[in-house]
C-alpha cells in the first residue's frame, strides 16, 4: 500500500478541528523503519483568557497556545486512526508539537494573522536584487505583503544592503520560505 500524504493531512485536519486546534503543517521524513511523521499544531486566536488579565502581565489577555496535553490528546486520537485505517503502512514515529516561536508562515491566512509581527523571508525570484528580507509585516492584502525593513537585525541589514530601512512589497506567490522572528 502506497503512502497517501493527502489522506494523512485530511485526517490530521479533522482530528485537530475536533479538538479546537489548527493544523499548521504535516511533514513526512525518512523512509523504511526510520520514517517520521511530524505534525505541528496551534490554537487559533481566541477570546482573551480572563485568568491571565493583570495590569503588569505582558501576556495579559493572550491565549495560552497549544499545550502539552493538547499534543498528547491529538497524538493518541490521530495515531489510532492512522493505525486502524492503515494510512501509514509499516512502522513510523509520530511527533506532535507546537510550531514554536519562530513558526513557519505557509498559508495566506498565516500572513493575515501575524500582521504586525517581525518576519524573515526568502523569495523565489529576487526583489530589488535581493532574495532575503527581515522586517515587520505591515500588511497583507490582495496577495501582496508589505514589509518595513527598518526593524531588521544588524546582520540582516548587511545582507539586504541598500534596501534596509525601506518598505518593500512582495507578491505572496514569490515567497519561498517565511518564519516569524521571536520578539522577547
Amino acid at each position: 500500500m502506497a503512502l497517501d500524504v493527502e489522506r494523512v493531512r485530511e485526517i490530521a485536519e479533522r482530528v485537530a478541528a475536533s479538538s479546537g486546534l489548527e493544523l499548521v503543517e504535516v511533514e513526512i521524513l525518512g523512509g523504511g523503519k526510520a520514517r517520521m511523521l511530524r505534525v505541528f499544531l496551534d490554537k487559533p486566536a481566541a477570546a482573551p483568557v480572563a485568568e491571565q488579565v493583570a495590569e503588569n502581565d505582558p501576556l495579559a489577555g493572550m491565549a495560552e497556545g497549544v499545550t502539552h496535553e493538547d499534543c498528547a490528546r491529538f497524538s493518541r486520537e490521530f495515531g489510532t486512526i492512522l493505525d486502524v485505517e492503515d494510512v501509514m503502512p509499516g512502522s513510523y514515529t509520530l511527533e506532535v508539537s507546537s510550531p514554536g516561536l519562530d513558526r513557519k508562515l505557509i498559508k495566506a491566512a498565516d500572513f493575515t494573522r501575524f500582521t504586525g509581527s517581525r518576519v524573515k523571508l526568502t523569495t523565489r525570484q529576487p526583489v530589488g536584487s535581493n532574495r532575503h528580507f527581515e522586517g515587520r509585516l505591515e500588511s497583507f492584502k490582495d496577495g501582496r505583503l508589505t514589509l518595513d525593513l527598518s526593524v531588521a537585525s544588524h546582520k540582516s541589514r548587511k545582507k539586504m544592503g541598500a534596501a534596509a530601512g525601506e518598505k518593500i512589497e512582495i507578491e505572496f506567490a514569490n515567497v519561498e520560505k517565511a518564519n516569524l522572528v521571536p520578539e522577547i
